[in-house]
């Protein structure tokens, strides 16, 4: 049956999801040798605030998903990918507003990486690729809380949106927001995004421009990206810091 091939799909993706801009480096490495189009067409200074621009909505993404982590109580919301976990249902903060806050952050980081090499191709066929992806992923999830938590899901699903968020009907989370929840499960995001705008603005010089070094403000990007990095995990890993009870 088709729902359960989605369903196959989705555990497929679900698994391997932390890997998945990784099938696009053909694209990526295609739109990369290409020249700047907004740099050709309005010059640099646009250029570069039209960078700027993606890299910020990158932020936003994350920014959305540090929110969620921020409020959400343990055995949720968490970064496994061989089996589907899900201790509690978590229906308050961004959960009130869509029951997919992580992956709508998920998608606006992907949109903005996609837009950042400015080609039209790339962008859309970055938005089909989501719409699938996301389709298979979030109905594979679906299933096993719609068997987990029974009524009480159904009822959920019944008020809130699968996807884009809702402007009203904001509840409040019983928890308070923890900042070293955030810092604990989300630093690796932290530099992912960073050192992947390096290598594509980088890459692209390399391919189009050929200059003789790296660019210095994004090299002290990264920096800053790898020492918030390697401090984060070394508090998690080697001290209870960043230990939140019940997170």
């Amino acid at each position: 049956m088709i729902q359960d091939l989605i369903a196959r799909q989705g555990n497929w993706l679900f698994r391997w999801r932390s890997y998945i801009l990784l099938g696009f480096a053909p694209l990526f490495l295609l739109a990369m040798s290409r020249p700047e189009a907004v740099e050709a067409h309005f010059g640099a200074t646009a250029d570069t605030l039209y960078e700027l621009g993606c890299v910020i909505l990158a932020f936003i993404g994350l920014g959305i998903r540090a929110f969620t982590i921020g409020y959400v109580p343990a055995g949720t919301s968490g970064r496994n990918t061989k089996n589907q976990l899900a201790s509690v249902l978590n229906t308050m903060g961004l959960y009130s507003l869509t029951r997919n806050p992580l992956y709508f952050g998920n998608a606006v980081i992907y949109m903005a990486v996609a837009l950042f090499l400015q080609n039209l191709s790339l962008a859309l066929i970055m938005v089909l690729f989501l719409a699938l992806y996301l389709e298979r992923i979030i109905a594979t999830e679906e299933r096993f809380l719609a068997q987990k938590f029974g009524q009480a899901y159904l009822d959920w699903t019944s008020k809130v949106p699968v996807f884009f968020p809702r402007l009203t009907g904001w509840q409040r989370p019983d928890l308070d927001f923890s900042v070293r929840n955030v810092l604990r499960r989300e630093y690796s995001g932290f530099l992912a995004i960073i050192a992947t705008f390096f290598v594509l603005d980088q890459a692209r010089e390399f391919l189009t421009e050929n200059p003789q070094r790296f660019d210095t403000l994004w090299l002290s990007g990264l920096a800053i990206g790898a020492v918030v990095y390697v401090v984060l995990r070394s508090l998690k890993k080697h001290t209870h810091l960043l230990d939140v009870e019940g997170r």
